[in-house]
């Protein structure tokens, strides 16, 4: 079913057309003239526009010109008389789809009409991939056998079947965006576009118009229609990356958004449909943001239906041999270098190191190291100065582990307790049912801890003692 604006100024040609279309399962609007019908094509989204060559006024030609001047591309296709036919020749010079002689019969316009829509699917289409292709240049599958990523990608795979908004939060450079799109991947939305929006590159003007598109002259600059991203990724996904940087008169845009599955372009005060599943990441804790009204605790809870934590890499060091590996084979392919090796003294260096870039600092040193020591032997020695913190080999002593008098065995419960959490790649489930304790005072624990202040300070002499 398309919707088709049909511009005729003979009524017994619109009543006609209107009864042929509508038998055709098409959804019709009929107009008397090129003016009134261009008010509305500025407003909605048709998919074909069928208008007659002839008319006073405004014209069928004058009408593409003025389409095509404001930026919308939707396929137009001309009803000509016999003695009009090298003007709608003319006309397909400047841009219109085709053009269908009168008289003509149900079958004959609806073959062009199939044609049209075709043509606009395709328009449609390009425009996604030129916009996935800007936000997502390099496509990766997500690796990881550690505790906590396998609890990850469970997750994932549970939420991916639900439209309901994810939450995904974590570190910069732990795969955020992966985690998006695995979850778009396996959700049964995949056929349909994924677009991403990076919410801290943008102004709140140019953001808010990249989200919901916007009307000519709308402010300085915008000298056509736009279509935004939601409108872009109907029936598919959105991924607002850093959605933590949105403004605050922005976020209640959003929040309607996702409340209601409305929205209006910049300049318009049409109301649009949104039938677009949302994906949000941060590296920020939202929920303390909310808290101290850093941002809307409404918007935050809307986010957050479904949250997934991403680990960082310093708690899923099973991992980063898989990932050298990976990365290392891509560099090498891609130049088509010979693999470095590394000797197993630069493996204990790289798996202790601290990682504070996460995965995107662990690709980086990858890169690096396939271009500068191609074929050769790499050493602990060689790897220093690519590394961005202070390097401990794992042949240096550890410290000794201290306790504080009076406060022994709490402190060893909580050495015990964290290593344990560690070894679980920080999953409370599974750490809580290996020490035999219930998750809630696992949890009222921890909290204590952090109030404390001892649970970082305990977390950083247990990565040292890693070293």
């Amino acid at each position: 079913m398309a919707c088709i604006c049909v511009i005729d100024d003979q009524v017994m040609m619109r009543d006609s057309l209107q009864a042929t279309l509508a038998a055709q399962d098409h959804k019709v609007f009929t107009y008397e003239s090129a003016q009134e019908a261009l008010t509305m094509i500025k407003q909605q989204s048709f998919d074909v526009v069928l208008t007659d060559l002839r008319m006073p006024g405004l014209d069928g030609v004058g009408l593409l010109r003025e389409m095509r001047r404001l930026g919308i591309d939707v396929p137009v296709v001309l009803m000509t008389a016999h003695g009009s036919v090298s003007n709608a020749v003319e006309a397909m010079k400047l841009g219109a789809f085709d053009y269908i002689q009168k008289p003509f019969n149900a079958q004959e316009i609806e073959i062009i009409l199939e044609r049209a829509m075709r043509e606009r699917h395709l328009l449609r289409d390009n425009e996604i991939m030129r916009r996935t292709i800007e936000d997502f240049d390099r496509c990766r599958d997500l690796i990881g056998r550690s505790p906590g990523m396998q609890a990850v990608l469970e997750k994932v795979q549970r939420v991916a079947q639900s439209s309901a908004t994810v939450l995904i939060t974590g570190e910069s450079g732990t795969g955020k965006e992966l985690i998006a799109r695995a979850i778009h991947a396996a959700s049964p939305r995949a056929k349909q576009p994924m677009l991403c929006v990076n919410c801290a590159a943008l102004s709140p003007t140019l953001l808010e118009s990249e989200l919901f598109g916007h009307e000519k002259g709308a402010f300085t600059g915008a000298d056509r229609m736009r279509k935004g991203r939601f409108e872009l990724a109907d029936e598919g996904t959105l991924l607002l990356d850093e959605v933590s940087e949105i403004a605050p008169p922005l976020q209640a845009k959003l929040l309607r958004v996702l409340q209601e599955r409305e929205y209006e372009r910049v300049g318009s005060s049409v109301t649009r449909r949104a039938d677009v599943r949302v994906i949000a990441t941060t590296n920020r804790n939202l929920r303390d943001w909310a808290a101290k009204a850093r941002f809307r605790e409404d918007l935050y809870y809307r986010l957050s239906v479904l949250p997934i934590e991403v680990p960082p890499l310093r708690e899923r060091r099973e991992d980063i041999p898989l990932l050298m590996d990976y990365f290392v084979g891509n560099g090498a392919a891609q130049d088509g270098r010979d693999r470095p090796k590394f000797t197993p003294d630069a493996l204990r260096v790289l798996q202790s190191y601290g990682w504070p870039g996460n995965v995107r600092e662990l690709e980086n040193f990858c890169e690096r190291i396939c271009v500068l020591e191609a074929g050769r032997d790499v050493t602990a020695a060689t790897i220093a100065p690519f590394l961005n913190g202070p390097i401990k080999t794992a042949t240096a002593a550890p410290p000794e582990l201290k306790y504080r008098d009076g406060r022994i065995l709490n402190d060893a419960e909580r050495d015990l307790i964290l290593r344990t959490l560690e070894r679980f790649g920080g999953h409370r489930e599974r750490t809580a049912r290996a020490l035999g304790i219930g998750l809630r005072t696992l949890g009222l624990k921890l909290k204590k801890w952090r109030e404390e202040g001892t649970f970082h300070e305990e977390r950083r002499r247990r990565t040292a003692l890693a070293v």
